[in-house]
């Protein structure tokens, strides 16, 4: 629903048109019920003057909601106008309440003569005045309510939007990245006139981008199915590197069903291959593995690599692992991280944590 459709009475009016009525019931049900005791204080038998107070309270009733169109045709101007606005409606209010108040009583005690009173109508006048004014500081402050919480609505969608485009945005940084290395690695494979490789992984490149584009990057999918996705990848790669390349899972069957956003293990396996297998000559492992301490989820992809270059390098992150930090900051804020460095000179590895969620 826009938010136009929203100021021109749509959700946002209906609302407040009925809270308006709810308020109003009570209103006048407890102004009538106050009224009647006072009477009954002054001697007049509440009974007996039901009929003309029920009949005075329905043009009060209509007088109220007059008050209360007109206030919400202005909930867009300043506070001094309103103030201004409900004062002098009020008063108006409260001298026409004042001449039927009196019309009633005048008809009530036909065939008797009556004459006009004018301390009585001044007392009247008062106190239609504090009615009146009453039940216009309570819609105004019933209209402030509401404007709150729709703004609150409107700042919380506002920052919903921002997140998913965030997010988005952080996912759709790494399919470029992945595209380029994988196109990369069929070039190398025609060059080293592997055709048949080549044709295998654009086929496979294929399928694997038509699996991970249908894919929101907003929903968690199972750790299982985020496994089978990377398994596709390793395959692509391994037509490449299947003599230099070992794969290792380790993931304990309970946690297959645990959620994790999707494609969250994509950049961590890419470093894997382009920083181990890719530098490091010989047989590279690949570890991949789960597990879980309490209600916190831990993944990690481990690799060998060449010799760090500087023993002091223990926590290096490129673009791809920084997108895959911002990803996990944004997604589970203060209960998300994403930490990569050497843990041996022949070794990185890349962890993950965030809560532990089961489908």
């Amino acid at each position: 629903m826009s938010e136009a459709k929203l100021a021109d009475g749509g959700f946002y009016g209906a609302k407040v048109r009925s809270a308006t009525v709810w308020l109003g019931i009570f209103y006048w049900s407890t102004e009538f019920i106050i009224s009647s005791i006072l009477w009954g204080i002054l001697g007049v038998d509440p009974l007996e003057s039901a009929i003309g107070k029920l009949i005075l309270m329905l043009f009060s009733i209509a007088m109220t909601f007059a008050i209360s169109f007109i206030i919400y045709r202005l909930h867009n101007v300043h506070l001094a106008v309103k103030i201004m606005t409900c004062f002098t409606l009020s008063l108006l209010a409260a001298v026409i309440n004042a001449y039927i108040d009196f019309a009633i009583y005048y008809v009530y005690m036909l065939p008797q003569t009556v004459t006009f009173n004018w301390t009585n109508f001044g007392y009247t006048l008062v106190y239609g005045m504090s009615v009146f004014l009453g039940w216009s500081c309570l819609f105004v402050a019933l209209l402030y309510s509401f404007e709150i919480r729709e703004n609150e609505r409107r700042l919380a969608a506002s920052r919903e939007e921002a997140l998913s485009a965030q997010m988005r945005a952080l996912r759709y940084q790494v399919n470029p990245h992945f595209l380029f290395n994988t196109l990369n690695s069929i070039a190398g494979l025609v060059e080293e006139g592997n055709t048949v490789g080549a044709g295998r992984m654009v086929l496979s490149l294929s399928s694997f981008l038509r699996t991970t584009l249908e894919l929101d990057p907003l929903n968690d999918v199972r750790l299982a199915d985020e496994l089978t996705l990377q398994t596709g990848y390793l395959n692509i790669e391994g037509e490449r590197f299947s003599d230099r390349m070992k794969v290792r899972v380790d993931v304990a069957r309970e946690l297959e069903n645990a959620l994790v956003p999707s494609l969250i293990l994509q950049p961590l396996i890419e470093n894997a291959v382009k920083h181990g297998v890719s530098d490091k000559p010989g047989m590279v492992e690949i570890l991949i593995s789960a597990g879980r301490v309490g209600e916190v989820l831990n993944l990690s992809v481990e690799n060998d690599v060449s010799d760090a270059p500087n023993p002091r390098r223990t926590h290096g992150m490129g673009i791809g692992l920084k997108n895959v930090a911002h990803r996990m900051e944004t997604r589970f804020p203060g209960a998300g991280s994403c930490v990569a460095g050497y843990i041996t000179p022949s070794r990185f590895k890349a962890s993950l944590t965030m809560p532990l969620r089961l489908a």
